[in-house]
Order: C-alpha cells, then sequence, then structure tokens
C-alpha cells in the first residue's frame, strides 16, 4: 500500500516489508499490494476512490442483491505484484495534497470521487494510514503533525460527504442505500444494516416484541480473477479471519466473512430483541461499541446468529440506529483482515453515520405515512368504478400534479338518474392541499345528493354554490354539469367557471361546445344558465379540468383549440365511421401533454353516447283509477309482441300490475309507464307521490305487501328513485338469450 509521508522534506522511501496487525499476523509486502490494486482496477477505474494519499480498499463494492463485480486483468496484476517495491516510486508529500486529487501517471494514487454513484468528495476516514485505520505506515519524522491533521481532515471530509450522501433520500430504501454506498468501501468493507419490522411511526408504541430484520447490506466482493479457483478450495469455507493475511508475504484474496459458500449471507434475517439482553442493552446505550467490547461479544451473536463468524480485535463496530424518540435499528461495520482495525475516532464517525440515517429513516417513515394518507384520501374521494347506465359508454382518467402533490381538488363523477338518464360532473377546487381534497369530497358528496333529487343543471350549481359558501368565504371551485338522456339523445349543460366541454363528431368533425361560463362556486350571488343541445349517437363528449390544457408555457384558449385538434386527428386515424376506442382516446389526450405542461392535477372524463333507438320504447300515461292495472297489462304485452319478446310476456305483466296498483293507490295525476329494450327489459313507473315504497313481510291476515316481495324475487334488480315531482319504481328482467338490442 501508499503510505503516507511523514516529512515534507523529500520523498517518502517505500516500505518493502510486511507489516504486522494488532493481533501480531505477518502483512503482505506494501508495494506489491498497491501494483496488484492499481493494476485490478485500471486505468479506467471510476471516481470514487481513495484521497490522494490513501489507499482504496480491495475490491469492488457489491450490495447484497446482486450488483456485478468490476472485471479485471489477471495476468496485469500479477505481474504487477511480481515488480516488487519499485513498482510504485515514492511520492513526494509536497505533490500531492491531503484530500486532494492526485495528478495521474504511473504509481499515481486514484483520484478522489465522490460515492460510487458520482456523489461529492467521499474519502477515507481517520484511521487510513500512519499505521492505523487502512494504512500500515511505519515512518516517521518531522511531518508527524501535519500528517495527523491531514487525517482529521479526511476524518471531517468523508463525515460531510457522506452524510450528504444518506440525506438526499427520502424513501426509506434510498437512506439505507445511501448508508450502505457511503461506508463501503471508503469506511468499511462490510455493512448490514437492520431496521425494526414493523417500523414505527410518530408516537406509536409497539404491543408486541421487538424484531429487527436484515433490510441492506452491502460488502467489497473479491478480485475474482486474481483467486484461484482451480485450486480446488472452496471461496469462503474455512475461512481463518485472523490469520486471513499469512506469513508468505502473500495477500489472501478469500472472502470476506459475510459471504457464505455460495455467496449467500449467513447472518440471520430476523431478530427478536430479548428484554434484558445483551443486544437489548447496547441498543439502550445508542453509542457505537467496538466489535471486540465484551457487551458486543454476547450482543452481535444475538443480531447475526450464532452461527456467524465474527472478526477479532477491533474489525467491526456495533451501531444502534436511534431515531427521534426510539431505537429504529442497528448497523455492522466490518473490516477484512487485510485492513487495519477500526481506532477510536472511527467509533465517532459511525456515531455520526447512525445518527443521520436514523433521523433520515424516522422522515421517510412519516413521509411515506403521509403519502398514503393522500393517496388514500384521493382514492376515497374519487370513483372506484365508473357505473354503466343505458346509452353511454364511460371512461376516465386522474393524473396528481407531481409525486410531491398527490392531492388535489380535481375529480369527476357518474351518476345513474331515473329515466335511463345519466350525470357527468367534472370539477376542479382552488389548490393542490389536503384541505382543497377534503373541500373537493363535500362538494361531490352535495353533487350526488342534488343529483339524486333529480334537479336540474342550473339548479345543482346553484346548490353547490351554497354549500361552498357554507364552508367558508375562501371556498372556490368551478364545476361543470351535464345530464345526458339516450332516449331524446339531447343533453343538458350548465357551467360554473369550468373550460367547456369539446364534441367529437362520428366524422372526425371536433368542436368546443357553446356553453355559458357562468361564474365560480363559492361566488355567491350568481345565477347560472343551462342549455339544451344535441347529443347524436356515435358522438364523445370530453370533459376535463384545467390542467389538461393550461401551463406555465400556454394559457387555456390555446391549450382547448390543441386539445380539439388534437382530438380530430385522433379520429381521423380510426376512420370516420368508427368512433376511436375510449379508453385509446384518453390515453391518446394525455400524451399531448409536454414536459412543462403538468402545473395542475388532471381530471378526464370521457362519454361515448350510443342512445336509445325509438323503436326500443315505448311510454304510456295512465289515469289513477282502478282500470290502470289492466291496461297496463295490455300495454305491455303489445309491446313485447312487438319486440318478439313473448317469454317474458307472464312474468312482465305480473310484475307491471303489482307496481301500477301500488302507484295508483298513492297518485293524485295520471302514472306514467315506459318500458326500454335495451341489454335488459326495463320498466319505470312515476308517479307524483314522493314516498318511496319499501319491502315489508306481509303478516298470513294482510291483503297486501307482497307486490314489492314478488318484485324482489322474479326482477333481475329494482329500485326507487324519488324526484321533484314525485318518484320513480323501476324494476329489470333479463332478455331471453339471442333477443339482445338490435
Amino acid at each position: 500500500m501508499t503510505e503516507y509521508p511523514t516529512s515534507q522534506e523529500g520523498p517518502q522511501p517505500v516500505v518493502s516489508g510486511g507489516g504486522t496487525d494488532e493481533a501480531g499476523h505477518g502483512k503482505a509486502p506494501i508495494a506489491a499490494a498497491e501494483a496488484v490494486r492499481t493494476h485490478a482496477q485500471g486505468p479506467g477505474a471510476e471516481p470514487g476512490g481513495s484521497p490522494a494519499g490513501l489507499p482504496r480498499p480491495r475490491g469492488a463494492a457489491m450490495s447484497r442483491d446482486g450488483g456485478a463485480a468490476r472485471a479485471r486483468d489477471t495476468g496485469a496484476a500479477r505481474n504487477a505484484a511480481s515488480d516488487g517495491p519499485q513498482a510504485l516510486p515514492a511520492r513526494d508529500t509536497a505533490e500531492g495534497p491531503a484530500g486532494g486529487q492526485a495528478g495521474p501517471g504511473p504509481g499515481s494514487p486514484h483520484p478522489v470521487g465522490g460515492d460510487r454513484h458520482g456523489g461529492g468528495g467521499a474519502v477515507i476516514p481517520a484511521g487510513a494510514g500512519a499505521g492505523t485505520g487502512t494504512g500500515t505506515g511505519t515512518g516517521t519524522g518531522t511531518g508527524t503533525g501535519d500528517t495527523v491533521a491531514r487525517r482529521e481532515g479526511d476524518r471531517l471530509r468523508f463525515v460531510g460527504a457522506a452524510t450528504r450522501r444518506i440525506a438526499r433520500g427520502i424513501d426509506l430504501d434510498e437512506i439505507v442505500l445511501g448508508l450502505c454506498r457511503a461506508t463501503v468501501p471508503t469506511f468499511s468493507d462490510a455493512i448490514l444494516v437492520y431496521l425494526r419490522d414493523p417500523l414505527p411511526v410518530g408516537d406509536e408504541r409497539p404491543v408486541g416484541p421487538v424484531v429487527l430484520r436484515l433490510r441492506r447490506t452491502d460488502r467489497l466482493r473479491p478480485i475474482d480473477d486474481l483467486t484461484d479457483a482451480a485450486s480446488g478450495g472452496t471461496i469462503g469455507a474455512g475461512l481463518d479471519l485472523a490469520g486471513a493475511a499469512g506469513a508468505t508475504g502473500e495477500l489472501d484474496f478469500s472472502q470476506l466473512p459475510l459471504v457464505g459458500p455460495q455467496g449467500d449471507l449467513p447472518a440471520a434475517e430476523l431478530c427478536e430483541i430479548r428484554s434484558g439482553g445483551a443486544l437489548a442493552e447496547v441498543l439502550r446505550g445508542v453509542r457505537p461499541v467496538f466489535g471486540s467490547s465484551a457487551a458486543a461479544k454476547a450482543a452481535l451473536p444475538e443480531l447475526l446468529g450464532s452461527d456467524h463468524p465474527l472478526p477479532r480485535g477491533n474489525r467491526a463496530v456495533l451501531a444502534p440506529l436511534r431515531g427521534r424518540r426510539r431505537v429504529i435499528g442497528a448497523a455492522v461495520f466490518l473490516r477484512s483482515p487485510e485492513r487495519p482495525a477500526f481506532e477510536q475516532n472511527d467509533l465517532l464517525v459511525a456515531a455520526q453515520l447512525a445518527t443521520h440515517t436514523a433521523l433520515g429513516i424516522d422522515k421517510a417513515v412519516l413521509y411515506g405515512r403521509e403519502a398514503y394518507i393522500a393517496d388514500e384520501l384521493q382514492r376515497t374521494m374519487l370513483p372506484d368504478s365508473l357505473p354503466q347506465p343505458t346509452g353511454v359508454r364511460l371512461a376516465s382518467r386522474y393524473l396528481p400534479a407531481a409525486e410531491t402533490a398527490r392531492v388535489g381538488g380535481d375529480w369527476y363523477d357518474a351518476i345513474p338518474l331515473p329515466g335511463s338518464r345519466v350525470a357527468l360532473v367534472v370539477g376542479d377546487v382552488m389548490g393542490h392541499s389536503m384541505t382543497s381534497a377534503a373541500i373537493m369530497g363535500q362538494l361531490r358528496t352535495t353533487a350526488q345528493t342534488l343529483a339524486q333529487l333529480d334537479l336540474p343543471p342550473a339548479e345543482v350549481l346553484h346548490h353547490l354554490d351554497e354549500q361552498a359558501q357554507r364552508l367558508g368565504s375562501d371556498r372556490m371551485a368551478t364545476c361543470l354539469y351535464a345530464v345526458y338522456d339516450p332516449v331524446s339523445h339531447r343533453i343538458t349543460i350548465a357551467n360554473a367557471g369550468h373550460p367547456p366541454p369539446v364534441l367529437l363528431h362520428l366524422g372526425g368533425r371536433a368542436e368546443v361546445l357553446r356553453v355559458p361560463p357562468g361564474a365560480p362556486i363559492g361566488v355567491g350571488g350568481v345565477d347560472f344558465e343551462a342549455v339544451e343541445l344535441d347529443a347524436p349517437a356515435g358522438a364523445t363528449l370530453l370533459l376535463y379540468t384545467d390542467g389538461l390544457v393550461e401551463s406555465r408555457l400556454r394559457d387555456v384558449w390555446t391549450g382547448i383549440e390543441q386539445l380539439r385538434e388534437r382530438l380530430a386527428t385522433t379520429a381521423q386515424l380510426t376512420g370516420l365511421d368508427h368512433p376511436p376506442p375510449l379508453e385509446a382516446l384518453c390515453d391518446d389526450v394525455l400524451d399531448m401533454l409536454g414536459p412543462g405542461d403538468r402545473d395542475d392535477d388532471i381530471a378526464l372524463l370521457a362519454a361515448r353516447f350510443d342512445g336509445i333507438a325509438p323503436s326500443d320504447v315505448a311510454y304510456w300515461f295512465l289515469d289513477p283509477e282502478e282500470t290502470a292495472p289492466g291496461r297496463a297489462r295490455r300495454f305491455a304485452r303489445r309491446a313485447l309482441t312487438r319486440w318478439g319478446l313473448e317469454e317474458l310476456q307472464d312474468s312482465l305483466e305480473l310484475l307491471v300490475s303489482e307496481v301500477v296498483t301500488n302507484a295508483v293507490r298513492y297518485a293524485e295525476r295520471p302514472v306514467t309507464l315506459r318500458l326500454l329494450r335495451t341489454d335488459v327489459l326495463r320498466c319505470e313507473v312515476g308517479d307524483d307521490s314522493p314516498q318511496l315504497p319499501r319491502q315489508r313481510r306481509a303478516r298470513d291476515t294482510d291483503e297486501g305487501g307482497r307486490g314489492l316481495f314478488l318484485v324482489n324475487r322474479m326482477a333481475r334488480r329494482w329500485g326507487a328513485t324519488r324526484l321533484s315531482s314525485g318518484k320513480v319504481v323501476w324494476f329489470e328482467l333479463a332478455l331471453p338469450p339471442g333477443h339482445g338490442r338490435r
């Protein structure tokens, strides 16, 4: 190894003999070892090595989940090792400033880099030279004080670079990975990180035993090309840690103690901390301890498993990871026999690394909980799935503004209404916070309630405006509410400050609908105007929020025009007589977003109007008389005959008779009867009584009360909906095979 120069008066001579470790075992020749590493890494070795004058630990770093080792040239490495001490000329102290980058040239140290991912300036901490740490220097001179100061500066720079690498992560795995990559191979040859399972959040207290799970390991992999695999010996088998560097003067590149015979990890995956045990005492003490201490000798087997080999001397450091309120894990740093043991100041480095890692993990866990809450809130505020109403097909998309802003005030909804109609709603609450999401949820619930009352669209927006004012003076939102009737092929739209919808016709023409803009919800004291427009079969209506068409790079009307052109282009690609598939259309619309167009979250709702043909609808008015049920049965029989559904005649006549009888009993104005043939046969009976029927079990002596029981048993589905002028009771019957909608 290249050692520290101890004087600035001239070059430091290279020591050709081997040193000894703290156990008294022989060391390999220093210059030969450095030559092996220099040739093995090659001139194109990646940055992240040691600073000037500090040796790079042998091997290439490899994570537990299988990072590949750097390839090496076996012949070149062996030839370099045979050159002896002369392979590495002495280096003048003045030419290689401490912690700086050495210039290129034969025998020059590797340049200083960051961590293995190009991070900033990670360097070997103290203990990396002058007879301690990672160096094996034996020289003395007047520059000893400068060398010590240089080592302390290296230590501080390493701690700064390592903590910055750890602090860059916001995710739990990123933080743990940052610790591993910052310390291996710079500070240690291997590391094991254990974390509590599960990790506590905030003030949560564990109810069961404390369990540590091995979260990640990182280690050095040996120079495989320099290992004689043909010798018949199994790598890692029968490893003598104390005698890894033999007295023959040759380096032993056997595996580190972490790696088993087949590259597996003999360390325990799970460890249950026993109350009052040695491991519990070490973790309670918080401070890192050497593996050779009495406490660690008893704690490490409990943590790693009794079968795990432990290195001798101060080659292991056990560092508890303590968060803001409790210990959340432990880290074990290990060094191989070819590297000097840890020294006392390395405990301070381990403590700093453990503290920053534990605090980062605490933040990551809290951030993960907040992100989970935000995701769940947003998910529950939006519909899990869209309904499948008659005569219209639906598709939707929602995109948050960014990963760091997962909640917002955008929402969409599709609400089935009586008479096979459907309400289409899209809205946008101001802001991207949890408050905006909560207000959005309240407005969406209010809109659903108002829709079930079958109020006109303008009236729905008026009540939403009143609700927003009750929530607060600054609760503002935009909303577009539309009601589609598949029977009349008409749509009624009311707008409250929202971008206008775009209608894509079957022939490929896309138009922006002329809808009165209105004032946003929450302004108060304004009227909303509704317009009724044609909704031809095969057309597609696109409702969206302003995040789709407005950004810092374009105004809203430019974005709307680009959306219209995009829809027309997509329709031409699929053919003028075939509308584009809804799901693919939504994806294609979102593809128009550029890198700078994601300033706001986006809600998108697409509706394909299929409609119901007039020949599939039968409608009658019945006076509230005793003869009304008989007339209803006769009308229903005629409709079934016209549609070729005589097989349903008995069932339909019985159910129609029961429902019409209940309606006539309480109605004062004519009762409506409507039959619709789609993929099912739907019957709707309306009257002016607001009281909804309820199914009940009739007693043996009761004359009535059994009609809804029959409807519930014989119908595929049934229900009752209150209207502004009464109610509608409906039921559905499945069509016979081969009698689907034509």
